[in-house]
């Protein structure tokens, strides 16, 4: 099932973000990996699943030769 990031994306835009195991609870942001994996890990969630928020959507169709 897809998992709506919408308000992520509107809150988050450009961001690293830190998200607990269900991919859509936001544990932790910041403008680099590091910090955010290191603040996500002070709060008790050891291997936290990191993800960037483009500040910007692009749409992309890819093609293979």
């Amino acid at each position: 099932m897809a998992i709506d990031w919408t308000k992520i994306y509107k809150k988050y835009k450009g961001l690293w973000i830190a998200l607990k195991d269900d991919e859509k609870t936001v544990i932790a942001s910041g403008k680099t990996a590091k910090q955010v994996f290191f603040d996500a890990q002070k709060k008790g969630y050891q291997k936290p699943i990191l993800a960037h928020i483009p500040k910007k959507l692009v749409e992309y169709v890819g093609f293979g030769l």
